[in-house]
Parts: C-alpha cells; structure tokens; sequence
C-alpha cells in the first residue's frame, strides 16, 4: 500500500486536467511551456523552474508554505514556495514552488537521517491550531496509535492486528513538537546533493515517532533491510516509538475504503520484524 497521500493525488489528478491557464498567470508562468511531472510520488506541472501542483487542504498548504520559506534546515534541500503576484500561497485549489532535482529512492538510512535534520529545524516551529480540528483518516489514526481516541476500524483489513499490536503499548515520556510524517517516497535524493524536502505536513509527536515512521514504511512497503531497526536503535524510547508508528500505519490501512486483508500484507512482515523487540 504506497503512501496515503500519494493514492490521494492519483485519485485526484493523475493528470487529467489541464493545468488552468489562471493559475499560471497567478505564479507567473503564463509562457512558460508546461509539462506533467512526478513531484516526490505526486503528479504536478512543472513550468520550467517552478512546479504546480493541486491542493487537497487549503489551510494546511498556506501553513507549510509559511513555514518552509524561511525554514533552514543543515544538510537539506528545501522546495521553497512560490507565492501568486497577489501574494496567496493557493489559487483556486493549486500550489506552487520551486522546482528541485531528483527522486525518491530506497536510501533509507539517508532518509531517516533528513527527518531527524528536518526536525531539528522545526524544533522552534510552533503548534499549528489547524491540529486542533483535524479529523480525517489519518488524524484518527494518529490519535488511536497512541490510545487517545477509541476507533472502528475494520478487523480484516488491520482491526484484529492493532488490538493485538495495542496490548505491548506502554508509557512513553518524550517531548512533542512539529515534525513531518509523510517523508517515505516524497523526499527526492539527486546523487550527493542534500536530499530534498518538499513540503510539511505536521504531526505534534516527538521527533523519534517521526523516525519510526520512516522505518515502519521502509519495512512495509519499501523491502528494506531489517538492520534498519538496529541502525536507530539509539534514538529514545525506541522500541515504544515504533510500535506507536506501526499502530499509526496499521489503524490507517484499517479506515482506509481501498484496503483489505491482502494489502495488509506488508504490516504484517513489519510486525513480525518489530514485536520481537518490544
């Protein structure tokens, strides 16, 4: 099952519509020859320098667009946005920002490595009050991973799993703050070059749930080496922290409407991989 938010835009664009002739004028590359792209597993137009791509969550894109044009983040590239002449972050549903080389690859050590330096570059950013009222899928998730909400979710497609997964929960004492847990098959890698990171969608959790994460999908969906639990093993808290991220992922496929018992099948090794270690 690949990334959330990657089946979202599939669903929602895979190109079908023409980039409208506004929104290029909006951000300023009304002749600027336009070609579909794959933007970090989404589908966008790229307009020479500059990559167009559609919004699912208003809000949630004028915020990370905020954040990431003044951000500075040792060892990253970040995909600065690009803002319409009249100065919004989004026209009529649609994104910009700057274009950058590369593409996602299965360099996941180098991966969790970028979410730990993206992290400490958001240590400062504060809590986003569109958290307060988020209630999709993933926020759902989010919350039951770390027993804070009770949800149905589907027993074939992940229920049974996470009830069982839910008994090893214990406490966990680490601090939150903003941090990126969408970063598996969205961060481009271009050779040396720093890896790039495109966007911010924020999570309030602490930076080695964020790690976890990374791992858990790597495990999952990404056929990664198992030496990938050990190489992170000194991160705090962290055999709580993966099992919070592989509740996360397990209660999402569990909601999600395309799952089923097949699909589980890769949460299902991560488990197998990660409960010895509880």
């Amino acid at each position: 099952m690949p990334s959330p938010r990657a089946e979202a835009s599939d669903a929602a664009l895979e190109w079908g519509d023409e980039l409208p002739r506004h929104v290029r004028n909006a951000f300023g590359v009304r002749d600027v020859p336009v070609r579909p792209v794959r933007f970090g597993g989404l589908c966008a137009w790229r307009c020479g320098d500059v990559v167009i791509r559609p919004v699912q969550d208003n809000a949630l894109a004028a915020w990370s667009a905020r954040v990431l044009e003044t951000l500075r983040a040792d060892g990253l590239r970040i995909a600065r946005p690009v803002r319409a002449s009249d100065g919004r972050w989004v026209v009529a549903g649609w994104s910009a920002c700057q274009y950058l080389s590369g593409a996602p690859e299965p360099r996941y050590d180098d991966l969790v490595d970028a979410a730990m330096r993206l992290h400490a570059a958001t240590a400062s950013v504060r809590r986003p009050r569109l958290l307060d009222d988020r209630d999709d899928l993933v926020a759902r998730a989010d919350a039951a991973a770390w027993g804070e909400r009770t949800i149905t979710l589907n027993p074939e497609s992940g229920g049974v799993l996470f009830a069982e997964l839910a008994g090893y929960r214990r406490k966990v004492r680490l601090p939150a703050q903003v941090v990126h847990a969408d970063l598996f098959g969205t961060v481009l890698f271009d050779g040396n070059k720093p890896p790039a990171v495109l966007d911010l969608v924020p999570f309030w959790r602490p930076v080695e749930w964020a790690a976890a994460v990374v791992v858990v999908d790597a495990l999952a969906w990404g056929n990664a080496d198992p030496r990938l639990l050990s190489a992170w093993s000194h991160l705090e808290g962290w055999p709580q922290v993966l099992l919070r991220a592989l509740l996360f992922r397990v209660a999402l496929h569990a909601q999600h409407p395309a799952a089923s018992a097949e699909s589980l099948y890769g949460l299902e090794a991560a488990t197998e991989l990660i409960v010895p270690r509880l």
